[in-house]
């Protein structure tokens, strides 16, 4: 069976912002795509605007009539304030703030129970400035504790994102937030390959093997060591094969999903040239291994 068989191929809304919903959904069942990852945003899935349980109901009867499976991510700039992107975090210095953003991954939460989605997606954000690091690791253990509870009771993990610049930035601090939690059945992983590539000391494939048990969402997209650019296929430094192959070899069932946040200018035309790309690449033979 070819790599791209076993695995579970999305493209993000965040990627698709420039399309309503429903036509971004039809495109992505037309291209082939077997999911979405739906980020919860105002020009998608406003989780702050009325009627949010039978909006949420409308996209789960439009998933189903187009055999489409879904992630819930939360990764929306400015969802909680038109002001700072990304703010508050579940680190942030007013206690509101935090609250706020605990409040967005309890409403995932439920939007992804609704949907039957494979996983809430979050991370932890940026260490405020004047805010040691043991402080914010507190915080984030504090800020997740309720929806870890939440997650347990709906069935649906959290899978937190390793992202360059953030308190939670690599492997290992996935795995310091796994123990102080005391390793939480909900608590899984999202692993960004690109992320792999530009800040991981081990390679992207190295990367998959060692996050196999824990993954619970996945992300994917071109970029080059050391630079926090999300890149189409072919324009960064990544070997995919290997990572396609090490992802099959985890068992992961869960969606793949093409990460590309700032092409919303170029989507539709993205969407079509990266799925073309993954089952090109699903079926190469990786280096050194030979195509029995």
């Amino acid at each position: 069976m070819s790599r791209h068989q076993r695995l579970r191929l999305g493209y993000g809304t965040n990627g698709l912002t420039d399309l309503r919903l429903d036509d971004a959904l039809g495109l992505l069942a037309d291209l082939g795509y077997d999911g979405v990852g739906l980020t919860l945003d105002h020009m998608h899935l406003d989780p702050l605007a009325p009627d949010l349980v039978a909006r949420t109901a409308r996209v789960a009867r439009r998933l189903g009539a187009l055999g489409l499976t879904a992630t819930v991510e939360t990764g929306a700039r400015y969802v909680l304030d038109p002001r700072r992107k990304h703010g508050p975090s579940l680190l942030d210095a007013d206690p509101e703030g935090r609250a706020a953003r605990t409040r967005l991954l309890l409403t995932a939460v439920q939007v992804a129970a609704d949907l039957g989605a494979h996983a809430v997606h979050c991370f932890s954000g940026i260490t405020p400035p004047g805010t040691d690091a043991d402080t914010a690791w507190q915080r984030l253990e504090a800020a997740l504790t309720p929806v870890l509870d939440a997650a347990a009771a709906a069935g649906v993990p959290l899978a937190i994102e390793p992202e360059p610049g953030h308190l939670l930035a690599t492997l290992d601090d996935f795995h310091r937030l796994r123990r102080m939690l005391d390793d939480p059945e909900p608590l899984g992983l999202t692993l960004d390959i690109g992320h792999c590539q530009c800040l991981e000391a081990e390679s992207p494939a190295d990367c998959v093997r060692a996050a196999g048990p824990w993954l619970r969402h996945v992300q994917i997209e071109d970029m080059r060591r050391g630079v926090h650019e999300h890149l189409p296929f072919g324009d960064g430094e990544i070997d995919f094969p290997p990572v396609l192959d090490a992802l099959a070899a985890t068992g992961y069932q869960g969606l793949t999903v093409v990460e590309l946040p700032r092409h919303s200018h170029a989507g539709p035309e993205l969407a079509r040239t990266s799925i073309e790309f993954l089952r090109a690449v699903a079926v190469a033979p990786v280096k050194g291994v030979s195509a029995a």
